[in-house]
């Protein structure tokens, strides 16, 4: 059965409309939601069944790690190594169209980094999102949703059709037509750009 579509603010998200989501997250379900890139697909950090669920809904490879969203710099810092260089940059950059890249705690589950022990994290510029990760009190894991071309779908109902076999709730925020996220490394104390995507450094 396809997963429920509920329709949302995604400035001033209703405090019944977010419990439901955390709800759905907290017994392992997957959610697709607007961000302030792309459409988002996601789950609970501290899921394994939801991570697994998640990779085999996009068909994605285990050795590609995914990233996750946090509310604020003070939850990354739970997740991450973050140095004074790292804490400088990304205080300037967030909320924003931003991932960066990170020397993971064991607080990350070892699906989620990469063979370096590095990991991906973002706040975004979404109060939708922030005000979900908040009230779950743990990061969330995020992949843009796609559909089997990789093309991503930016609609609701698009979302349903292609994915909503795999989903537990999908958020509708309106269509969502953006750009991925630019991807930052701050390993080393050094700034390089992985990716060029929505986010831009002289901003």
């Amino acid at each position: 059965m396809a997963a429920p579509i509920l329709e949302v603010d995604t400035e001033h998200p209703s405090p019944r409309h977010i419990q439901r989501a955390v709800e759905v997250l907290e017994r392992g379900g997957l959610l697709a939601y607007p961000t302030d890139t792309y459409f988002g697909l996601g789950c609970d950090l501290s899921s394994k069944k939801g991570i697994e669920r998640l990779y085999q809904l996009k068909g994605r490879d285990k050795k590609k790690p995914l990233s996750f969203l946090c509310p604020d710099l003070s939850d990354v810092a739970r997740y991450a190594h973050v140095s004074n260089f790292a804490y400088r940059t990304m205080k300037s950059l967030t909320p924003g169209a931003f991932t960066f890249i990170l020397e993971a705690t064991r607080l990350v589950p070892d699906l989620m980094m990469s063979k370096q022990k590095q990991v991906g994290i973002r706040v975004p510029d979404s109060a939708l999102v922030r005000e979900l990760t908040r009230a779950l009190g743990r990061p969330l894991v995020t992949t843009s949703a796609t559909n089997t071309e990789g093309e991503p779908l930016t609609d609701a109902k698009d979302i349903k059709a292609d994915l909503g076999h795999g989903l537990d709730l999908i958020l509708d925020g309106g269509v969502t037509l953006n750009e991925p996220s630019t991807v930052i490394s701050l390993i080393g104390d050094s700034l390089e750009i992985l990716r060029q995507g929505k986010g831009r450094l002289e901003d």
